[in-house]
């Protein structure tokens, strides 16, 4: 088990092979902390598909809005959607996109950041100042390697619940 230091900015999200635990850096992008604990505290993640893996890239997920796969899922559609909360603003810094680190994922617009994430398979430094990184994994992240790849995958998997440590 990983040591949780603040449950509070822990994230845990089951998936089919077992749970990842996710450190928030709150402090780094405090915006994008707060949007993820405000979207799992609402159940908005449970069911999402991963709708856009990458072998060697990263495991994209988060449309709460064409994703879920108990409700309303559209494949197609699948990575166009977000939540219905306003779109955040960029919150860039140093800290490099690394394995295992989470970045928000949006649109051309630095600033369109909803619901979206991603979690990078490898050290993927040429998106460092490009996208914010929000959180890192500190445990599970063999889960992540064994979620299905694709753009998107044939038979994607999901986030079957996502809870802040706190809470769970």
């Amino acid at each position: 088990m990983a040591e949780i230091k603040d449950p509070e900015n822990t994230i845990i999200i089951e998936l089919k092979d077992g749970s990842v635990t996710i450190e928030l850096l709150a402090d780094v992008a405090p915006k994008h902390a707060e949007r993820m604990k405000e979207l799992a505290r609402a159940g908005a993640y449970d069911n999402v598909a991963f709708h856009r893996v990458i072998d060697g890239f990263m495991a994209q997920t988060g449309d709460v809005e064409h994703a879920n796969m108990e409700k309303d899922y559209n494949p197609r559609r699948a990575g166009t959607g977000g939540s219905d909360k306003p779109d955040l603003p960029a919150e860039f810094s140093k800290l490099p996109h690394d394995r295992g680190t989470l970045g928000a994922a949006r649109s051309a617009n630095p600033n369109s950041a909803n619901s979206q994430f991603f979690i990078n398979f490898s050290d993927n430094h040429f998106l460092n100042g490009q996208y914010t990184v929000y959180g890192r994994v500190i445990e599970g992240m063999e889960h992540v390697d064994a979620i299905a790849k694709g753009e998107p995958p044939a038979n994607p998997d999901r986030m079957i619940s996502v809870k802040v440590a706190a809470d769970a």
